[in-house]
C-alpha cells in the first residue's frame, strides 16, 4: 500500500521508523476497528441520502467496506506509516477502488470526528458489558446471602471485633455498594450516547450532513449538539474510568477480607482451589492469587484515571493530539474491570463459609455489649452515655457479670444496677450474639427479617437493572444490523 495519503499535501520527507511509532496509535485503534467501519457506512449512507456522493463511487465503496466487514482489514491497514487505523483504511480503499472513488469517503468528516464516534460506539458496548458482569456478581450475593440469614458472625470496625451481625448482611453490603456502580454506570451510558459525527474537525461541515440520520444508523439517541464539544470532550471517559474505579476499589475491599477470612488465624472461607495457587518452594500452600491480583488490578485502573485526568487537564479546545494517549488508558482500564467482576463472581458462588467458626467469634472481643448497654436504656431509663460509661468500666475490669457491672456502676456513677433489677438472666440473654442481632429488626438491620426485605428489594432492583441490559443491548445490536443490511441492499 501507498504511504500515508494524509501527508501528501502539506508536509514532505520521510519519517523514521522511531517517529513513526511514536506517532502511531495502532494497539489501541485494534479497539475500535470494527466501529470504524460501522462508522464509515453510515457516513457512506448518509453523504448518498443528502446526494453529496454520486452512486457509482458510493456503491464502489460499500462493497468495499462491506468486504472489509465481512473479512477483517488487512493487517497492512494497521501499518504504523499510517499512524492511525482511518488513514491506513483509507489507504486500502483507495488502492481498492482508486482514489476517485476512495478519496470521496472522507468528505464532511474528519479524523476528528471519526474517531470520537468510534470511541463512544466501543465504549458503549464496554459498559454495557461491564453492567452485565456487575448484575450476574450482583446475584451471586444475594443467592449466597439468602442462604445465611441466620449466619451470625463478628462486625468489625477498625478491623477490631465491634457488634454481631450475619453473613447475609455483611454481602448485602457489597451488593449495594455494587448496585450503586451499576446506577452510575447507567447513568454514564447516557451521557456516552450522543454521535460526534458530522462535526468534523471542530466546525462542522459546509455539506448539507444530517446528522441525526447517521446517529440513528449508529445506534446512537441523538447527535452531540456542540460540534467543538463533540471531538474535543473525553469527560465521558474519564467518567466510566471513575465509574470502574470506584468498582474496582469496592471488589479490591472485597478481596482483601476474602484474602484475611482464608488465612489459617481468621478461617472464616475457603476459596475453590480454581482461584488459589499453590508455592514453588512450600507445598502445602494454597494461596488467594485471584483475589490478590484483583486487588492489584484496583490500583491500575486508578492509574489509568489518574493518567486520563492528567493529560485532559490543561488542553486547550478544541481538539489536541494529546487525545489520543488517553485511549488505551481507556481500554485499559475498562478490560481490568471487566475481566475482574466475572471472576470475583465465580469466586464468591464456589467459596465455603465456615459457618460454625464465624458463629464461634461472633461474642469475641466484648462485640455484644453495645446491646447490654442498650439494655440498661431500654428497661431501667438510664442515659445512653451513662450506660455506655457503666458498661465500658466493666469492660476495663475485664468482665462483663453481674458483680463487675455492679462494682462499675457505683464506681463511674455512683448508681447500683442490682437494685435497678438487673440480673444474671438479663445480662446473659443480652451477651447472646444471636439476640444482639435479632433485635436489630429495622430498616437495614441485619435481623433476619430486615434482610429478607432487602434481599426482595434488590432483586426487584436488580431485575429492573439485567432488563435495562437486555433491552440497551438489543437495540443497540439492531441498529447495528440494520445498518448492514441498509449497506448490503445498497451496495448490490
Amino acid at each position: 500500500m501507498r504511504s500515508d495519503q494524509i501527508r501528501q499535501g502539506r508536509l514532505a520527507g520521510e519519517r523514521s521508523g522511531d517517529l513513526e511509532h511514536f506517532l502511531a496509535s495502532m494497539d489501541a485503534d485494534r479497539w475500535i476497528a470494527r466501529a470504524d467501519l460501522l462508522v464509515d457506512m453510515a457516513h457512506l449512507l448518509g453523504l448518498s441520502r443528502q446526494e453529496i456522493i454520486d452512486e457509482t463511487p458510493a456503491r464502489a465503496l460499500m462493497a468495499a467496506l462491506l468486504d472489509l466487514y465481512d473479512h477483517g482489514l488487512p493487517e497492512e491497514a494497521f501499518d504504523e506509516r499510517f499512524e492511525d487505523i482511518h488513514a491506513g483504511k483509507e489507504a486500502y480503499l483507495i488502492d481498492r477502488v482508486g482514489e476517485d472513488f476512495g478519496g470521496r469517503l472522507h468528505m464532511g468528516r474528519s479524523r476528528n470526528d471519526e474517531v470520537a464516534t468510534c470511541i463512544r460506539i466501543r465504549l458503549k458496548e464496554e459498559i454495557l458489558a461491564l453492567v452485565r458482569s456487575l448484575a450476574d456478581l450482583r446475584a451471586t450475593l444475594l443467592d449466597v446471602a439468602a442462604g445465611h440469614t441466620e449466619t451470625v458472625m463478628p462486625g468489625f470496625t477498625h478491623l477490631q471485633h465491634a457488634q454481631p451481625t450475619t453473613l447475609a448482611h455483611y454481602l448485602l453490603a457489597y451488593e449495594q455498594a455494587f448496585s450503586r456502580d451499576t446506577a452510575r454506570l447507567r447513568e454514564a451510558y447516557a451521557r456516552v450516547d450522543a454521535s460526534p459525527l458530522g462535526s468534523a474537525a471542530f466546525a462542522s461541515t459546509g455539506f448539507p450532513l444530517d446528522r441525526d440520520y447517521t446517529a440513528r444508523l449508529l445506534g446512537f439517541a441523538r447527535p452531540a449538539p456542540n460540534s467543538m464539544d463533540a471531538v474535543a470532550a473525553r469527560d465521558f471517559a474519564v467518567e466510566v474510568l471513575a465509574d470502574a474505579s470506584i468498582c474496582m476499589t469496592t471488589a479490591s475491599r472485597l478481596c482483601e477480607e476474602l484474602v484475611l477470612w482464608s488465612t489459617a488465624f481468621v478461617g472464616f472461607v475457603r476459596l475453590d482451589d480454581a482461584y488459589c495457587s499453590s508455592s514453588s518452594i512450600m507445598p502445602q500452600k494454597k494461596n488467594p492469587d485471584v483475589a490478590e491480583i484483583m486487588r492489584a488490578k484496583a490500583g491500575s485502573v486508578a492509574g489509568e484515571l489518574t493518567a486520563a485526568i492528567t493529560i485532559t487537564k490543561g488542553l486547550p479546545m478544541s481538539y489536541n493530539r494529546d487525545l489520543q494517549e488517553l485511549t488505551p488508558h481507556l481500554w485499559r482500564g475498562v478490560e481490568a474491570a471487566r475481566q475482574s467482576i466475572p471472576l470475583l463472581a465465580g469466586m464468591l458462588g464456589s467459596a465455603a463459609f465456615d459457618t460454625g467458626r464465624m458463629a464461634a467469634e461472633a461474642d469475641r472481643g466484648f462485640s455484644t455489649a453495645t446491646e447490654l448497654a442498650d439494655v440498661l436504656v431500654r428497661e431501667y431509663g438510664l442515659p445512653f452515655r451513662t450506660a455506655h460509661r457503666i458498661v465500658g468500666r466493666a469492660v476495663r475490669h475485664g468482665s462483663l457479670d453481674l458483680a463487675t457491672l455492679e462494682a462499675a456502676a457505683r464506681e463511674s456513677a455512683d448508681l447500683s444496677v442490682v437494685e435497678l433489677g438487673l440480673t444474671r438472666e438479663k445480662i446473659d440473654a443480652a451477651l447472646d450474639p444471636r439476640h444482639a442481632v435479632a433485635v436489630r429488626n429495622i430498616v437495614g438491620g441485619p435481623a433476619p427479617a430486615a434482610v429478607a426485605v432487602q434481599i426482595d428489594e434488590q432483586k426487584e432492583l436488580l431485575a429492573r437493572d439485567a432488563g435495562w441490559v437486555e433491552e440497551t443491548e438489543s437495540a443497540l445490536s439492531s441498529a447495528f444490523e440494520d445498518l448492514i443490511l441498509e449497506a448490503r441492499r445498497f451496495a448490490a
